[in-house]
């Protein structure tokens, strides 16, 4: 594995239809940067459309969403642009952005649908 190295990621609203997008989910687009099999770490941009939306899942370990840009919202609340959400082992949620985001997710293992 190589070094990856994105800068402005704070302005990634700018450039961020240079990345290879895959499908993520329905509205939902993901950019990987790595893992580490089915059952290790994970981390990944998502990119959400207007009104996309993520089923429900489970944390089997932490997860780190920070929201680069847009929001998004759970039952936590709604999230915006520059906040950091950790959802410890044990919690589970839905996520939808109602006006479409770009987050970076970091996973300590894989989620549970």
């Amino acid at each position: 594995m190589q070094v990856l190295t994105l800068k402005n990621l704070l302005n990634i609203a700018a450039w961020h239809d240079d990345l290879r997008w895959e499908p993520f989910r329905p509205g939902v687009d993901i950019y990987r940067f790595y893992q580490d099999g089915d059952q290790g770490a994970a981390a990944a941009l998502l990119r959400y459309q207007p009104g996309a939306t993520v089923p429900k899942h489970e944390h089997v370990g932490f997860e780190h969403i920070f929201v680069l840009s847009g929001s998004q919202s759970d039952r936590n609340g709604n999230h915006q642009t520059g906040t950091l959400v950790i959802n410890p082992p044990g919690t589970s949620h839905t996520v939808t952005s109602e006006t479409g985001c770009i987050v970076l997710a970091i996973w300590e293992k894989p989620v549970l649908l």
